[in-house]
């Protein structure tokens, strides 16, 4: 079990929240539970009137995000981009100290003064009490209603699926852990499972390799987000399967992301990249930096970083530069040329519909593909000594030992301005052989036979691949919903914030992916060769080490 670091504590609640509490305690959280319902995807909402419609006591509006007051239970509309039409400051200011309310939609603390998402513990535990007591238990055991997995009736799709709860006694996964929403934070937990699951990141921290006493010595006691990712890894291994709440690593990481410090929803690439650029700028340059090629060795690009190589032609002469940059990830564009058009079921109301879907391969087709530069994007070439007309063609150089990749779903129109989501579904391979997009292969079908030897080829290096987690994203582009699909021991769970579910490969495909990770084969099935250890790297070498997988 992990020891609480004294030293880092949960977000200070905004004043108006700590007022409220002051005055009224808990008792406007009581109130609220015959207020609250679970839904079908396991998510909490207020009730609403199966005959009235719930609208905004200012405008009489149903749209858009509509809020509770926990203290005349009046509703009012919130348009953070507007302050003409944020109605829940309008009811705030009309009546002194009606400042907290609750999101219908979401049931998640809103002030109505900072017209922000707030957090606060003791909503969290009521929340996550009021589920707990709506759950049906499972029976199957004799014992009346003990823990174990709870088997839900049967979905549309006619197929049975297990949820975790709380105190579930049955052999899962050591890791698999709920991870509690803290307001609109859908997209740090979705990334977060994905890196719990890293194995080589895994290995690293659950090996004590990071030292968070020395860590606080040397930082003067300062927020270090390592020592918090350290001590969310020691949690959610612990063996404990209650949802956690991952505040403290938050508080850390708005201390140093500041410009991502609120409750709003963020994009859950943004927070990845940022992430990993945390982790890596608390590391030890002098002791990490190679001075030969000048790659980082933090354990954040030891486990992410690959390289990509970029050649540009001059279509004039032929003369080729070429560059080198590294990469944490590969953002791959959606594009139906490179994937296909399926006819809809005959189930769907217009027969002919033709849906568009894309495949991963085919984005790297794409991706490494030769691209002709515009007109405006001539290159000076060295050999001509003048600007030309050029080709640009990506390849890999060097793959890292967890491929992340990055699905363009929202773009932006600069002449339009505005922006959209790219709702098209993506078709991934669950084994992906990278070869065909390494620098290597690339070069010699461009040059054929007259390539004999290539610098840089690695043949050491596995280009198999499994993958292991999927970030996916639902809803629109200005209000959606993150949810990470976890493969382990080659079984698919479905992590939806605090509520862990035992999912098919159909459903998973059937997703719309954002963020796709893999990891090198080998090192997947390595990690899953045991289905009660845990395999773990010490810290004094890379063999690894058992721990009970069991609760």
């Amino acid at each position: 079990m992990y020891s609480r670091n004294p030293t880092y504590t949960n977000p200070t609640p905004c004043k108006h929240l700590e007022e409220y509490k002051r005055k009224h305690s808990l008792n406007g959280y009581n109130s609220l539970k015959n207020s609250l319902k679970i839904t079908p995807n396991g998510r909490t909402a207020m009730k609403r009137d199966q005959i009235e419609v719930p609208r905004c006591g200012f405008c009489s509006g149903n749209q858009g995000r509509l809020y509770f007051c926990l203290i005349c239970s009046s509703i009012s509309c919130c348009s953070i981009s507007s302050s003409e039409s944020n109605h829940a400051l309008f009811h705030s200011q009309a009546h002194m100290g009606h400042d907290i309310a609750v999101d219908m939609e979401r049931a998640e603390l809103f002030c109505c003064v900072c017209c922000d998402q707030v957090y606060d513990p003791d909503f969290d535990n009521f929340v996550m009490a009021k589920h707990i007591m709506e759950m049906p238990m499972n029976n199957s055991n004799g014992n009346g209603g003990g823990g174990g997995v709870d088997l839900n009736r049967e979905s549309s799709c006619n197929k049975r699926r297990k949820t975790v709860r709380w105190g579930s006694s049955t052999c899962l996964p050591l890791g698999l852990r709920g991870l509690n929403n803290l307001g609109n934070t859908c997209f740090m937990n979705s990334v977060l499972q994905a890196m719990l699951h890293a194995v080589p990141l895994r290995n690293y921290f659950l090996s004590g390799r990071h030292s968070r006493d020395s860590c606080r010595k040397s930082s003067l006691g300062r927020l270090c987000l390592r020592c918090d990712v350290d001590s969310m890894f020691a949690a959610v291994f612990s063996g404990e399967r209650t949802p956690y709440s991952p505040a403290r690593f938050l508080y850390s990481w708005w201390k140093h992301s500041s410009n991502l410090a609120s409750y709003e929803q963020q994009d859950a690439h943004e927070f990845f990249i940022s992430m990993l650029n945390r982790i890596h700028e608390k590391e030890d340059h002098g002791r990490h930096q190679n001075k030969d090629n000048g790659d980082c060795h933090c354990i954040a690009h030891r486990v992410f970083s690959g390289v990509l190589r970029s050649d540009v032609t001059c279509i004039t002469c032929g003369f080729t530069s070429t560059t080198y940059d590294p990469c944490i990830d590969i953002s791959l564009d959606l594009d139906p040329t490179y994937g296909y058009k399926m006819k809809a079921s005959n189930k769907s109301p217009n027969s002919n519909q033709s849906l568009e879907i894309s495949t991963l391969l085919g984005c790297l087709d794409l991706f490494t593909r030769p691209e002709k530069l515009g007109p405006d994007q001539k290159l000076f070439c060295q050999h001509c000594q003048e600007k030309r007309d050029s080709l640009k063609q990506m390849s890999i150089r060097r793959l890292p030992l967890v491929l992340c990749f990055h699905i363009k779903r929202f773009e932006h129109s600069l002449v339009r301005r505005m922006s959209r989501k790219i709702d098209r579904y993506l078709q991934f391979p669950f084994s992906l052989d990278m070869m065909p997009y390494l620098s290597s292969s690339i070069v010699r079908n461009r040059f054929g036979n007259r390539i004999f030897a290539f610098e840089g080829d690695e043949s050491d290096v596995s280009t198999e691949f499994e993958v292991f987690a999927v970030v996916t994203h639902s809803g629109k582009l200005e209000s959606g919903h993150y949810v990470t699909y976890l493969r382990l021991r080659n079984q698919w769970y479905k992590c939806d914030d605090a509520w862990i579910t035992q999912v098919s490969e159909g459903v998973v495909r059937a997703s719309q992916g954002y963020l796709i990770y893999y990891m090198q084969k080998s090192m997947y099935h390595k990690s899953s060769e045991d289905l009660s250890c845990l395999p773990m790297s010490p810290r004094n070498g890379d063999s690894f080490l058992p721990t009970a997988g069991c609760c």
